[in-house]
């Protein structure tokens, strides 16, 4: 059956077990490139991935805030703080909320 075929048999409500077969067909092949596209780290994470072991290398001292990881690093701090968060449901870093004089309630980093 081609999909127009199978287009037309939806559209006129003609509902059989060919139908029925190439619709189970094609979401069996969505689900196979899916999860092929899920299994490979994106372009952009794989950039990431030496910015995130110089937030571990600099974490290694101790506890910081995002905004003192981004100056240390020369990186902005949305950057840091999305790669840090990134990084705490990995498990490879913990994360608290600190009192900051002027400055309210911040997120610090550590190693896990």
């Amino acid at each position: 059956m081609t999909n127009r075929e199978f287009y037309t048999a939806i559209v006129n409500g003609t509902i059989n077990e060919e139908v029925i077969s190439h619709a189970s067909d094609a979401i069996a092949k969505l689900d196979e490139r899916n999860a092929k596209r899920a299994s490979k780290p994106s372009k952009k994470s794989l950039e990431n991935e030496p910015i995130k072991a110089s937030i571990r290398e600099f974490l290694a001292d101790g506890s910081h805030l995002a905004s003192e990881i981004a100056k240390g690093l020369d990186l902005s701090v949305s950057k840091v703080s999305a790669l840090c968060r990134q990084m705490v449901g990995d498990g490879l870093l913990t994360v608290e909320d600190v009192k900051v004089k002027g400055k309210g309630t911040q997120k610090s980093y550590s190693l896990a």
